[in-house]
């Protein structure tokens, strides 16, 4: 049975990012094996021209960081985009397996060790946390990484 992976992004709310830079995260984690969950095209279906239609878009989102069986999170910018965030925290909280993506050079941090606000990492191994964060997109698909492994099933 493919896992499947919520593919947290701030891709989507720009005509030109969804279709330049969501389409090669989606190859590459359906490259690996993983069924992919994209916010915006699974939420496609909402009428944005109802009145609540953010309300049912979050729920969504939310219901699916839920039933997800990992999260995959685009962490660009300084800060990273909020929405990001709150959906990376969900998943954290709930004890789902996270993955972070991260190719912006500049640094967002107090701490030497991480790259960002330290909370983000606190989903992830306190020994071997860069397994769990990739910095390129290419890098995604190393076999010695902690979401090939996972997918694999020889990472629990």
């Amino acid at each position: 049975m493919k896992k499947n992976i919520y593919l947290a992004s701030p891709y989507g709310f720009s005509a030109q990012w969804k279709e330049q830079l969501l389409p090669p995260f989606v190859t590459a984690l359906e490259g690996l094996g993983a069924e992919v969950w994209e916010p915006f095209t699974r939420n496609n279906q909402v009428d944005f021209s109802e009145a609540g239609w953010a309300y049912k878009v979050g729920q969504a989102d939310l219901r699916d960081v839920v039933e997800a069986d990992a999260t995959f999170a685009i962490v660009n910018g300084t800060p990273p985009d909020e929405g990001v965030m709150v959906e990376l925290g969900a998943a954290i909280a709930l004890g789902k397996k996270t993955f972070l993506f991260r190719d912006d050079f500049r640094r967002c941090t107090d701490s030497e060790d991480y790259p960002l606000n330290l909370m983000l990492f606190t989903g992830l191994p306190e020994d071997s946390w860069q397994d769990y964060y990739y910095t390129a997109l290419d890098e995604i698909a190393a076999p010695d990484k902690a979401l090939a492994r996972w997918l694999q099933g020889t990472l629990h």
